[in-house]
């Protein structure tokens, strides 16, 4: 349609920029709409996994590729661990270092996300309310305290497996980061949904946080001379759990290590249940750490993936303490995640995600027990062990791996409901797995002790 010679053109054009400002602005409240939840969604874990995927393909390609140049580093170093322990499996020295690789990996894949946060094109990250952006209407990152605590823990498990260190100094990294997470608040909250439930069991009423404004436990301790000072019950107890959870989770992780891609692929199979939970906190917009867990998810199993290959029997390199500790980290701080909003069932759901490493470490502590020994000392009875002097290093890694996708399936039904039945499974499936480890684990004690009472009795007039 030509436009009327008899208007003006100044009219005209002043028509045409309001129609572009209209479009502009309709674009602009389709895309708060969007993000405010006011449109239709068709959203599913499936879309927004694929929204993530590049974090887990840029972790994935860029361990794969350094893992053999840290491999040519170990072997020029003599950063090797040669077969001198009777609990060895290898019988050839292999190259340490593989930690470093996961580490630059896992890295990589994070700080990809933080490049993407604000740049159209390089990821799109789900639907988010409002509420949970940041001030720039954008999905908060991944927290600098747990990159630097990622940082910490590999820089301390490097350090021993270049030189060696005593344990405690190994511990105090590991408390520095969980520290560090406590700063920061991650991992905190973990400790409401047990604790305010009970006080409301026993008639013990909530206070607001004089400076959240959250229901929390606590009292305020007047101080001479300075004021008062309010201790908050619910954030102290969560960050002793969130030092428990961090040391317990980088030495189960180190004791399970002992076989050929065990640790990687518990660890991966792990990283997909956790990354189950991850995407269903997502689809029903949790929040603010909810892209952060897909983020850590994504970036863990792709590192983990990226080293498998390298890593699987027979082994070119190992993961050494760096990697070990690394990934036990990493896969406890996106389980302390899951209850930021008060979520501790999803916390209790992640563990069993991650129960193979934990099972193994209570049983070594129960079977050293047992026999007397001092907690620290070393065995050849671990899970793994036992396994592979039945079924061979790769049937043992098989088992166990299925096992761990067993676990994983039972945490995420934890998740989705049913949950008296998930756990009476849970509790079963554990216990028959502990109670077998334990019986093998003291077979000889057993037979030497049979043998012992036969002989009393043949002697016996």
């Amino acid at each position: 349609m030509s436009p009327n010679p008899e208007i003006p053109s100044r009219v005209i054009d002043a028509i045409e920029s309001l129609g572009h400002e209209i479009d502009t602005l309709a674009q602009r409240q389709a895309e708060l709409a969007q993000a405010a939840g006011l449109t239709d969604q068709t959203a599913t874990r499936l879309t927004i996994f694929h929204s993530y995927i590049w974090v887990m393909l840029v972790a994935f390609v860029v361990t794969l590729c350094a893992t053999p140049i840290m491999r040519r580093i170990a072997i020029a170093s003599g950063i090797i661990d040669h077969p001198i322990d009777q609990r060895k499996v290898h019988r050839m020295p292999i190259a340490y270092l593989g930690g470093a690789a996961v580490f630059l990996g896992l890295l990589a894949g994070i700080l990809f996300s933080y490049l993407a946060i604000g740049r159209q094109g390089l990821m799109k990250f789900h639907t988010i309310s409002p509420e949970h952006l940041n001030d720039a209407f954008e999905p908060y990152g991944v927290p600098l305290s747990i990159v630097v605590g990622i940082i910490i823990i590999t820089v301390v498990g490097l350090w021993d497996d270049v030189v060696g260190i005593p344990p405690w100094t190994k511990i105090g990294g590991q408390l520095f980061a969980a520290g560090l997470l406590a700063y920061e608040d991650v991992g905190t909250k973990v400790a409401a949904g047990v604790l305010i439930p009970v006080a409301a069991f026993l008639g013990i009423d909530t206070i607001a946080h004089p400076g959240t404004g959250l229901d929390t436990l606590g009292f305020t301790l007047p101080i001479p001379l300075v004021g008062s000072f309010f201790i908050d019950v619910v954030y102290w107890a969560g960050a002793i759990v969130i030092a428990l959870f961090v040391l317990g989770g980088c030495n189960a992780s180190n004791l399970v290590d002992g076989l050929d891609g065990l640790l990687t692929g518990v660890t991966s199979i792990a990283a997909v249940g956790l990354l189950f939970l991850a995407l269903s906190l997502a689809l029903a917009d949790d929040g603010p750490r909810d892209a952060q867990r897909i983020i850590l998810c994504m970036a863990l199993l792709g590192a983990c993936l990226g080293f498998l290959p390298h890593n699987f029997n027979p082994a070119s390199i190992f993961l050494g303490d760096c990697g070990s500790m690394l990934l036990g980290f990493t896969t406890i701080v996106i389980i302390l995640t899951l209850g930021d909003t008060g979520k501790t069932h999803l916390v209790f759901a992640g563990l069993f995600i991650y129960a193979i490493p934990i099972i193994d470490t209570v049983l070594a502590i129960v079977r050293r027990k047992l026999s007397g020994q001092s907690i620290s000392s070393a065995d050849d009875q671990h899970l793994h062990h036992m396994l592979k002097r039945a079924l061979g290093v790769k049937g043992a890694v098989l088992t166990l791996y299925a096992l761990g996708v067993g676990f994983a399936a039972l945490g995420v039904a934890m998740s989705l409901g049913r949950a008296r039945v998930s756990y009476a499974l849970a509790l079963l499936f554990a216990s028959y797995v502990g109670v077998t480890a334990i019986k093998v684990a003291r077979i000889r004690h057993i037979e030497g002790a049979a043998a012992t009472a036969a002989a009393k009795r043949e002697g016996s007039p």
